[in-house]
């Protein structure tokens, strides 16, 4: 049977028990996958038409007044539905209505298979945000021009029953066999479909590359996918006024709420620039909340538009923030569904486990479980999260999945079959993408680089922590190249004698791979031996360079410049010695082509196109490194002080990166807001703007001040008796080191000291370990105590008395709230140093420009610096504390004024060590 008729009734109401009738019939034929003919027609209800049901279908009285009635037209209704499947969306209400009707006029009562669309939509749409028809319509892009009018929703009906044949045919014969055991217990008669799709599969060679079967049970190999639609029907100033305002939400679920006039205005800066599609710097002072207040626009926007917005954070810190806690915390504040990248409890994730022990108990399952199942069983070839959020199950259903949760997978066997492929296992590498993509800049500008090929679609973006975008971007659209990592790739590949991969390629009967052998260990010889003369001559050239000029940076790095007209002898040699390499390496490309095109073994046909892409990126990139001249390119080098004689690591970035982002990102995109505590210099966003390449014309910019009360929180101590770094650094470290300890005798330790040269930072720990009482206060130091930033923070607030010094990432994204710290020291303002290879290139850069490199580069990156670091002390409205500022500059040269204009007006005191003491004894 190959016929399906479709019908829609409009009535007077719910149920012909209550002897509500039908006021219009709208019937769709279709035949071999075609709609081949269509009836409408009004009815005479012989009673009013009750106003709602006429404000809901437009069909008033006078619609029906002069209509025939169902008794006139009965016979020709009842006609259609001939030798057919009769197909509705909720096939009890509109069969249950025309079957009443037919009986009172002893007309015969149709007994024809049914298909009921509702169900086999959740069947096999069960990611839709909804099953009524209006819902799928949208889900699906079918066009629904008249909504609540029989003809037009027997119509989308129609569609979308073809849209489900259309993806019952896509099923693989597993998914078909446990679909035909679940169907008996169906209200559609879908067993002819399923078989005759499973009779199909049977005699297809047809293979699912994007399918993986196991125990009989099909999934999805997993893949990035689109979100789930949702969808909100509330303006975002009501959607606003119901969050943050008196007696909102935020206020009656929350403890301790205090609502914060700046993080409103923040979520309407967002969304207006949003509305606007301009792009939006915001400037949000430490305490305005502002990972809620851009969350907030950005889950309206993506819902309301059922669009993707991208939130780019540069810590991996903050993003756990995001995904552990502020993003839970907005689930249960807001009335509806949205999607992010999260990795949830193992509640949320199905056990395939316990799903294949489900399977096999059928006999006693009642309708929803069996619905579940169903749903679940199509589901799987679509998720790639395993997230059961993802499915709306049926109300009963959901208390069903709870036997099919993996809350036990913390004990599973990792010898388990399903081990490897448990959803919880994998959750967070491969999470499926939907409204919000949380992300770092670091993916944000590689997929720039890749002609956004690696983050699903997306128009609006949110950056937070903006003020590192415009380095991160330097850096993915330069590049990088060390001798570990091509020493790691040819040691992979191996020598024939060695057993590695090479020796292990088995390329087929048809193909004398001995021929091959000689060669290929003669060029991986000779690449070898070229590779390690190569990098072992580089890092004697930049010693050599620098031994007069030694340079450390803060993680004990000596750098050295690459000039364009670099040509001394020894560059010479070393262009050449690169040139050999990038030839030896070319020959080692051309003899794994040869393998690739005569090997029968796909496994080392995928293999040796990997290993082929990894060799040409070295070929190319040390192609450019060392022997292509480009003036808009900044390179060089760096090398381990105290490493081995070939750790050598090479970059290039370009030297103007703001063109680049006004083409590849801000002009691309509708909306971009970039927000950070630290993005104006005295109140300006003139620097940031031109560092980042915005467009003025398209950008709007705002400042929210903290809601923290600096003036009565902080003191602000300087100097006037410290000795002048230029002229005697030892002094000014021993002066720096005697304040740290008197400093840490006033606040009990609870010290974060920050630097700007590791070396500096060496100096003072070992100075301190020397003169003070070891027992006293316990010392942690970046870069000299082990561990990881997160580690020696976490230590830090272990010890009652500590005192932490830091450099480099320690002057932003540390948190210390409350009494853990009460005294932050900054040694030195946070310029870059003049000879860092990257600032010299760029300050030439902007001199050949004619500006001033100081003021416009050097200065406002200084400033910035320094907000950072400023804004470690106070993290809450409770705490209290001292900033002590070593360099007298801040207040004795001409620019000091640009630090002390860009933070909070606090109290700046500026006398002498010693009555500074007293002071800081008196105010704590």
């Amino acid at each position: 049977m190959d016929k399906y008729v479709v019908i829609d009734l409009e009535t007077t109401g719910h149920s012909p028990k209550n002897n509500d009738k039908i006021i219009e019939v709208g019937i769709v034929v279709i035949e071999n996958d075609e709609i081949v003919d269509t009836y409408s027609t009004f009815l005479n209800p012989k009673q009013t038409i009750p106003p709602f049901i006429v404000n809901l279908t437009g069909i008033s009285n006078d619609d029906v007044a002069d209509a025939p009635t169902f008794e006139e037209k009965a016979y020709e209704i009842a006609h259609y539905f001939e030798d057919c499947y009769i197909i509705a969306h909720n096939i009890s209400f509109d069969l249950g209505f025309l079957n009443a009707e037919l009986a009172n006029f002893n007309i015969p009562q149709l007994k024809n298979p049914v298909l009921d669309t509702v169900e086999l939509a959740r069947i096999l749409f069960p990611t839709s945000a909804g099953f009524k028809l209006e819902k799928l319509a949208e889900f699906l892009d079918i066009e629904h021009e008249d909504p609540h009018r029989a003809l037009s929703d027997a119509y989308v009906t129609a569609k979308l029953f073809l849209k489900i044949k259309e993806k019952l045919h896509t099923l693989p014969i597993e998914t078909i066999d446990h679909l035909l055991q679940l169907e008996p217990k169906l209200h559609s008669d879908l067993f002819a479909l399923l078989y005759a799709q499973k009779k199909a599969l049977q005699y297809t060679e047809d293979i699912y590359t994007h399918i993986e079967t196991y125990r009989g049970i099909a999934y999805k190999k997993p893949v990035q996918d689109n979100p789930n639609p949702g969808g909100y029907d509330c303006s975002y100033g009501d959607f606003l006024d119901e969050l943050y305002e008196s007696n909102g939400v935020m206020e009656t679920k929350l403890k301790h709420y205090e609502k914060r006039q700046g993080q409103r205005q923040m979520s309407e800066y967002i969304q207006e620039g949003f509305d606007a599609k301009k792009h939006v710097l915001i400037e949000a002072e430490t305490g305005t909340g502002k990972s809620i207040a851009y969350l907030i626009p950005a889950i309206y926007e993506a819902v309301r538009n059922d669009e993707r917005i991208v939130i780019s954070t540069h810590t991996t810190q903050l993003q756990s923030q995001l995904l552990e806690e502020e993003i839970p915390l907005i689930r249960s504040l807001i009335p509806f569904h949205f999607s992010a990248t999260l990795l949830k409890g193992k509640q949320h994730y199905i056990s395939f486990e316990k799903l294949e022990r489900e399977l096999e108990q059928i006999e006693d399952d009642n309708y929803d479980i069996v619905l579940t199942k169903a749903m679940i069983l199509v589901w799987l070839l679509e998720t790639e999260t395993g997230d059961i959020d993802e499915v709306h199950l049926p109300s009963r259903g959901t208390l069903f999945y709870q036997k099919l949760s993996a809350e036990s997978e913390g004990t599973f066997d990792p010898t388990s079959p399903w081990f490897s492929r448990s959803y919880y296992q994998r959750a967070r590498k491969r999470a499926q993408q939907a409204h919000l993509v949380i992300t770092n800049h670091a993916l944000l500008c590689t997929d720039m680089v890749n002609n956004f090929q690696f983050l699903p679609k997306y128009n609006k973006a949110i950056i937070d922590e903006a003020h590192h975008l415009e380095d991160t971007a330097a850096h993915h659209y330069g590049l990088k190249l060390d001798y570990m990592h091509i020493a790691f790739t040819f040691n992979q590949l191996g020598h024939t004698m060695d057993s590695k991969w090479f020796a292990k390629v088995n390329t087929g009967e048809n193909f004398n791979f001995q021929d091959l052998q000689d060669e290929w260990d003669k060029i991986y010889q000779d690449a070898k031996f070229e590779l390690d003369i190569l990098f072992r001559t580089i890092y004697r050239y930049v010693t050599d360079q620098q031994r007069a000029k030694k340079s450390l940076s803060d993680v004990g790095r000596i750098q050295y410049h690459v000039q364009d007209n670099e040509k001394t002898e020894t560059w010479l040699q070393i262009k050449e010695m690169a040139a050999r390499l990038t030839r030896y390496i070319r020959d080692l490309i051309h003899l794994l082509s040869l393998i690739q095109y005569k090997s029968t073994d796909s496994a080392i046909k995928e293999n040796t196109e990997t290993s082929m892409k990894q060799l040409q990126l070295y070929l190319d990139e040390l192609e450019f490194l060392f022997l292509t001249e480009d003036s808009s390119t900044i390179k060089w080098i760096e090398i381990d002080s105290y490493g081995a004689k070939n750790a050598v690591y090479t970059y290039s970035e370009p030297k103007e990166i703001s063109h680049i982002l006004s083409e590849h990102l801000f002009a691309k995109k509708q909306s971009i807001v970039l927000t950070s505590a630290t993005l104006t210099m005295q109140g300006s966003f003139h620097f940031i703007e031109n560092r980042l390449g915005l467009p003025k014309e398209n950008t709007q910019s705002y400042r929210i001040s903290s809601p923290f009360s600096y003036k009565d929180q902080v003191q602000v101590l300087i100097p006037s008796d410290f000795p002048n770094i230029k002229n005697d650094t030892d002094e000014f470290i021993y002066s720096t080191t005697e304040a740290i300890l008197s400093l840490a005798e006033i606040t009990n330790g609870r010290m974060l000291v920050l630097f700007t040269s590791y070396d500096m930072l060496r100096k003072c720990f070992y100075l301190m370990k020397e003169i003070m009482d070891q027992e006293e206060y316990m010392v942690i130091a970046q870069g000299i105590s082990s561990g990881s930033r997160s580690r020696l923070k976490k230590n830090f607030q272990k010890f009652e008395k500590a005192i932490l010094l830091g450099t480099s990432s320690f002057w932003e994204g540390v948190d210390i709230p409350g009494e853990d710290l009460s005294c932050l020291m900054i040694v030195r303002l946070p310029f870059q140093a003049p000879n860092h290879p990257v600032y010299a290139a760029k300050a030439e850069h902007l001199k050949s420009q004619g500006k001033n490199a100081f003021m416009d580069l050097a200065l406002p990156h200084a400033v910035i610096r320094f907000k950072q670091g400023f804004g470690r002390l106070i993290r809450s409205k409770k705490d209290r504390g001292i900033v002590f500022i070593c360099d007298s500059r801040i207040v004795d040269s001409r620019y000091g004024q640009y630090f002390i204009n860009s933070i909070p007006e606090v109290p700046i005191y500026h006398l002498s060590t010693t009555k500074l003491m007293e002071h800081a004894k008196e105010w704590f």
